[in-house]
């Protein structure tokens, strides 16, 4: 069975009198460092000097240059998974690194020789903060990928409880496990959902609905949003009877309708790539390369019409609407 730790599980006082550093002062690194030192843990910020570290400093965090983290006992890497690798840290052989995604330790890209824990938790960093100030927590993966001092596991747990990571329970997993399901999710959740919304625009579109009611009913109503929070809540059968009979007998009678497409193949394809490490090279090639491909394909994604027929659309619907 699965191990699921809460904050009665660990405790804070094995990292009284060590000194955490945080590298990077992002999304993560940001909300990191409040939820740290809130919690009453030493914290300094290793950062180069840009406007994150006039942020940090601004926060009221003292600021060191990104090597330094390698004196302090506890070193969290908080900036993206293929800058890691590059970071001028030596930390010290009685030292616990601590990453908040699995993806180095998975495919190789880090392993120092001290101990080394994940603790990732399941929410958007700016979330980390806001849900750790509101009290409610989040959901978090936790494992200990090297014990090499004995209290990797207890300083791990420690870390986790400080950011608010065990307030609804943490996941063990494996470095490898969180990856498959973090990019799982970015990989082949995500395009199919996309291409089942396209799909959905385009048939709505032919029966001569405007493109501002089909968005509406799938992002700025708030509705898909909401009945998913009410699913996260109650659980699906239970939320079904928030939906009307019409609703419910519909969507019951139709799930079926689908089957004949099995995305189950290409699914395991590229979940195949990314266990094999062929998706890790693929992604330090194109860092290498000075992300060539992710810049075309952004520039392509979000371009200035795009912006700006929806920067268009929420003044008109939404929470933006101007309020008279």
């Amino acid at each position: 069975m699965t191990t699921i730790y809460y904050e009665k599980d660990a405790d804070l006082g094995v990292l009284r009198g060590q000194s955490v550093a945080v590298v990077g002062y992002g999304n993560q690194g940001r909300s990191w460092s409040l939820n740290l030192r809130d919690s009453g843990l030493e914290v300094s910020v290793c950062v180069r000097a840009d406007e994150t570290r006039a942020r940090a400093e601004a926060d009221g965090f003292a600021t060191r240059e990104v090597a330094d983290a390698g004196a302090c006992d506890v070193v969290c890497f908080l900036v993206p998974d293929d800058v890691i690798p590059g970071l001028p840290v030596d930390p010290k052989p009685d030292a616990l690194v601590i990453v908040a995604s699995g993806y180095t330790l998975a495919f190789g890209r880090l392993d120092p020789s001290c101990d080394i824990g994940m603790v990732a938790p399941r929410m958007l960093g700016p979330e980390v903060r806001r849900c750790y100030e509101e009290g409610v927590g989040f959901i978090t993966a936790l494992g200990v990928h090297r014990d090499a001092t004995g209290t990797a596991s207890a300083r791990t747990l420690a870390v986790a409880h400080a950011i608010g990571g065990l307030r609804q329970g943490a996941i063990e997993l494996t470095p490898m496990q969180e990856t498959v399901v973090d990019l799982a999710a970015e990989q082949v959740l995500s395009p199919v959902l996309r291409h089942v919304h396209t799909a959905f625009v385009q048939v709505l579109l032919e029966q001569g609905v405007p493109l501002e009611a089909i968005i509406t009913e799938l992002l700025l109503s708030g509705e898909t949003e909401r009945t998913m929070r009410l699913v996260r809540l109650e659980g699906n059968a239970v939320q079904m009877e928030h939906h009307s009979p019409t609703s419910q007998y519909g969507q019951l009678t139709r799930a079926g309708r689908f089957d004949q497409y099995d995305v189950a193949p290409t699914m395991r394809e590229i979940l195949d790539y990314i266990t094999s490490g062929a998706f890790a090279d693929e992604w330090d090639a194109e860092r290498d390369a000075g992300y060539p491909r992710l810049k075309e394909l952004k520039a392509k994604e979000a371009s200035p019409e795009m912006l700006e027929f929806e920067r268009d659309l929420r003044a008109r619907l939404g929470e933006l609407v101007p309020r008279d």
